[in-house]
């Protein structure tokens, strides 16, 4: 059986490049599979063993998940925060998480579960406390011609070397594995100027973390219409289309 662990989300952007074709919703609230993105993302992270699951949302996306009345999974707890960027959300999942490693994930990196669960179980294996040979884990794909992608760097060894602009063949897919000690650098970041989580990511690499790279045959990072229905297609191929996520109790 797989070990349990904390589950993290990262949904607290307003998802611009989707909302003319979504009516308007902010990217946590646009469905897929059957369930809104959020809600898919909290299932798959329960299906690969984490529990609870923590998510930080903007103010208008509680509004919404409220007036529409969207059911969220009991391992789902949501945090309100109208964050100034993607790094400053992963502080905010900081500080409400408990030490140790956690599984996170952008709420619009789309897996199959069971792509979801190997990503995870491999992570775990690799940062296994009698064998540190990474502090942590990234997902990574190769690249396809997406827009403003995180190149990373990948040595024979599967560790990363360096994470920026540069072009490689593979970029970051938007599942991670952390420990809790990523977090000790954060006034680090704010000094610097830091402004995204992928500079705070490229910083990490530079002082010496060592993040090991784990390959994603099927992912889909959706940004755009085009990228909904790729996703959608992905789902329906592997036999996942419409079959709403793992079995989970839910609440209003």
């Amino acid at each position: 059986m797989m070990k349990a662990l904390i589950g993290a989300i990262l949904a607290a952007g307003k998802g611009e490049r989707l909302r003319e074709s979504a009516g308007g919703l902010p990217k946590p609230l646009i469905e897929l599979d059957g369930h809104p993105l959020l809600v898919r993302q909290a299932l798959a992270m329960a299906a690969a063993g984490a529990s609870p699951v923590l998510a930080v949302v903007n103010s208008e996306t509680a509004r919404l998940i409220e007036a529409r009345k969207v059911k969220l999974p009991e391992e789902l707890k949501l945090f309100v925060r109208d964050t100034a960027n993607s790094m400053e959300t992963l502080f905010v999942l900081g500080e409400n998480l408990p030490k140790g490693h956690f599984i996170m994930a952008t709420v619009d990196a789309v897996l199959p579960r069971p792509e979801f669960q190997r990503f995870t179980a491999r992570a775990l294996e690799l940062t296994a406390p009698g064998d540190r040979r990474f502090d942590g884990a990234l997902g990574v794909a190769r690249w396809r011609g997406d827009a403003r992608p995180l190149f990373a760097a990948v040595d024979s060894g599967g560790l990363i070397t360096s994470l920026g602009a540069s072009e490689t063949p593979q970029v970051t897919a938007g599942v991670y594995l952390f420990s809790t000690e990523i977090f000790g650098f954060v006034g680090q970041a704010r000094a610097a100027g830091l402004a995204a989580m992928r500079e705070f990511l490229g910083y990490l690499v530079r002082t010496g973390m060592r993040f090991a790279a784990i390959e994603l045959a099927d992912v889909v990072d959706v940004d755009e219409a085009a990228d909904l229905a790729a996703a959608r297609a992905m789902l329906s191929a592997r036999g996942e289309s419409g079959a709403g996520g793992a079995p989970s109790r839910m609440q209003r």
